[in-house]
């Protein structure tokens, strides 16, 4: 254990810290949380492990990416508003630019034989991550039959009555706040417990550290920035002349609203207002655009701004001369309105949470939440999986695509593979099979 105190890092140090990891976040939240841990807990010790996982559980109730947020609440928390901006900002502005020229390629060039092969390949590849991130989420959260219960109702509601997942995570919010009444230790979820002496050595924010002024709690400052947070989206928004735009400057802010348990657990929700509701792209192309997005750095639900750019491209709303303006236009307006809630969350609840370290009591609702996550994720593994699987609607069985889903599972589940190796072997194999 290193028992000398870390130096105090310049504005800029923290600056690129956060540029850096806005360049190689892959993994989803999961790993770009393990990354932060790695980086700032243990080798830097810019903050300490106790201190670490408080941010954590209170990123964890919110709606939105919680790594994004969490990025933010270690930023504010250092450096005060400029701060979390910059860490908040950087997690996901590489992303936006990398995400949008892929869409660009995928959309000029979508039909080109190594592009049809790599997407094949990954498609299958996704679905087995997606039922990964079920299977790990499951594993931890459902720890025993209530829960597991809660699983399978949640899988059932959204899967055979289509039930809206904003509905879904208030009804199980509402069961962990009663039953944790009658019963406490039904709805007590122990992931992102830790112990604050994890042996790393002193931190610059360690347990026993004051809250800095800037981040205590004062009513002048929530009315500030709920002022400012509500004068800049309703100022983007009367930016916004033309009608697609707009549509989904609301839509995208209503998602933002209801982005419990993580990317996989809203991409229904997406898909429902994307696909059916404003027919801004295709089932198809969805399918696509999430397995782009396991393949670039940054939250998973930067989906958002391809499902915008290829919306606005889509619709034309700048004429068939200006598509990829158009289309950007579209990713930016989607990443504006879908993370703005979040840097909101993050500077108006954090002094809230600062003053009450140790006594949070989202436990069980959160438990609750959680548990109806995983039956939600299993419903979107089953829709991935049958549009992968049956690809023409009908009766035909890829099993080509069944054997790449089924290895990548294993790799992942049994191998313990990253990610990103899995979907770039299975991206090979697709565009090997096309080429070949």
């Amino acid at each position: 254990m290193n028992n000398n105190t870390p130096e105090n890092p310049s504005f800029y140090q923290f600056f690129i810290y956060w540029l850096k990891l806005g360049f190689i976040s892959f993994g989803g939240p999961a790993g770009q949380i393990a990354m932060m841990h790695q980086e700032l807990v243990e080798r830097r010790r810019w903050i300490s492990e106790h201190r670490f996982l408080h941010a954590l559980n209170y990123t964890m109730v919110l709606p939105g990416p919680e790594a994004q947020q969490l990025a933010t609440y270690i930023g504010w928390l250092m450096f005060g508003v400029s701060g979390g901006i910059v860490a908040g900002v950087l997690f996901v502005l590489p992303s936006l630019f990398i995400l949008s020229g892929l869409t660009w390629v995928y959309l000029s060039y979508g039909e080109v034989d190594a592009v049809v092969g790599i997407l094949y390949g990954i498609k299958p590849a996704v679905t087995a991550i997606i039922l990964f991130a079920a299977y790990r989420i499951g594993s931890k959260a459902l720890s025993n039959i209530v829960l597991k219960g809660l699983a399978v109702l949640a899988f059932v509601a959204i899967y055979q009555f289509e039930i809206a997942f904003p509905y879904i995570v208030l009804i199980a919010a509402a069961i962990g706040f009663l039953g944790a009444m009658m019963s406490p230790k039904t709805f007590t979820m122990s992931a992102h417990n830790g112990d604050s002496k994890s042996g790393y050595g002193p931190a610059l924010i360690d347990d026993d550290t004051p809250t800095p002024e800037h981040a205590k709690f004062k009513w002048s400052r929530l009315v500030s920035f709920s002022a400012i947070g509500l004068g800049l989206g309703v100022a983007m928004f009367a930016l916004l002349t033309d009608p697609v735009l707009n549509n989904m400057a609301e839509f995208f802010t209503k998602a933002a609203m209801v982005t419990f348990g993580g990317a996989y657990a809203v991409l229904p929700y997406i898909y429902q207002g994307g696909v059916d509701q404003y027919q801004w792209l295709t089932s198809v192309q969805m399918m696509d655009g999430l397995a782009l997005g396991e393949t670039t750095p940054g939250p998973l639900i930067m989906i958002v701004a391809f499902v915008g750019f290829v919306g606005a491209w889509t619709k034309e709303i700048f004429g068939p001369e200006a598509q990829f303006l158009a289309g950007f236009s579209g990713a930016a307006v989607a990443t504006f309105f879908t993370f703005l809630p979040s840097f909101l969350f993050i500077f108006i609840g954090g002094p809230g949470v600062e003053a009450t370290r140790g006594d949070l009591k989202f436990s069980a609702p959160l438990s609750a939440v959680t548990a109806a996550v995983v039956g939600v994720i299993i419903n979107l593994a089953v829709f991935f999986a049958q549009n992968t699987l049956w690809p023409s609607g009908g009766n035909e069985f890829d099993i080509v695509a069944a054997l790449i889903g089924l290895l990548a599972f294993i790799a992942l589940f049994r191998f313990k593979v990253g990610i990103m190796t899995v979907i770039a072997v299975c991206a090979a194999i697709g565009l090997g099979l096309t080429m070949f």
